[in-house]
């Protein structure tokens, strides 16, 4: 580095696997590791398998068993930096510059505490309109302030995912991403979709459609029970419910799997209870959206 040369940031990469996707995988990695702009410090994390055949320069954690989206945690200890970035295994980035463009997001909006980026697959425009996080989808390429993210692509300042407390961790996968915005704006921070920045996933096959539905169910009493103060816990479930039965009205297969998801939820230990500061459910409602839609 040349006199009055700025250092490189450092971008810290977690990437978690199951080891069953290992083409994915590897073109996920060399996405990561082909960044310029920014350094990275990159970790591989085996959620119930032990990491093999790694690009170098890839740190590899072993975590024995498989515990959900929650197994980045394990990660974020290895890799330096004062951003995190936390990409799926068979997502990947487009460009070298993908990271340092993300990162300028941070540079130049102090205010901004998260980032997710658009999520595309090239190869199918008929993306998911999940993968917008907000109510009025609209043109997925226009930025917005956002209430939760879609965890396949996003970057967060280290300081408050550490003070968010992570990923949670009864989730096992969905709505990891809605618990962790909500701490990051009741932390005072703003949540950002980059729809002008983007990271490629393929779209998923819909044979994880019941899975998902029972899972989608349980998740969303474990959030209410988790991080909505008790007054506001029916509001939000009841919202939910009333929305999942209209769009499922001719589903019954999918409004079983409902009831049973809605059934564990109020079974399974949910963990630590953190609820949310009035301050930050009123700064959340002023920027378009309460946390009981």
């Amino acid at each position: 580095m040349t006199a009055g040369e700025v250092p490189a940031l450092t971008v810290g990469v977690v990437v978690l696997t199951q080891g069953n996707r290992p083409i994915e995988l590897d073109r996920a990695l060399r996405s990561v590791l082909n960044q310029t702009g920014v350094e990275v410090d990159v970790v591989c994390v085996g959620n119930g398998w032990a990491p093999t055949g790694l690009p170098a320069g890839v740190t590899a954690v072993h975590l024995p068993e498989n515990v959900g989206v929650s197994g980045r945690n394990a990660g974020v200890d290895h890799v330096r930096g004062d951003l995190l970035f936390f990409l799926d295994d068979d997502a990947w980035l487009p460009g070298p510059s993908a990271l340092a463009e993300v990162a300028e997001v941070f540079r130049t909006h102090p205010d901004i505490g998260m980032v997710q980026t658009r999520i595309a697959d090239p190869d199918n425009p008929a993306a998911p309109r999940s993968w917008v996080p907000r109510l009025r989808k609209g043109d997925p390429e226009r930025p917005s302030t956002t209430m939760y993210v879609c965890e396949a692509a996003v970057m967060v300042r280290r300081a408050l995912f550490t003070e968010a407390g992570g990923w949670g961790t009864p989730y096992l996968y969905a709505h990891e991403g809605i618990e962790l915005a909500w701490r990051v704006w009741d932390a005072g921070a703003i949540v950002w979709y980059a729809g002008d920045l983007t990271t490629y996933h393929p779209v998923s096959p819909a044979t994880r459609h019941s899975v998902f539905q029972r899972m989608n169910s349980r998740n969303r009493v474990l959030l209410a029970r988790r991080n909505l103060p008790w007054v506001l816990v029916p509001a939000y479930l009841g919202v939910w419910g009333a929305v999942f039965g209209w769009r499922n009205r001719a589903d019954p297969d999918s409004r079983a799997e409902w009831r049973r998801g809605w059934q564990e939820g109020w079974h399974v230990d949910p963990g630590e209870r953190r609820p949310l500061s009035w301050r930050g459910i009123l700064e959340m409602t002023r920027h378009g959206r309460p946390p009981i839609v």
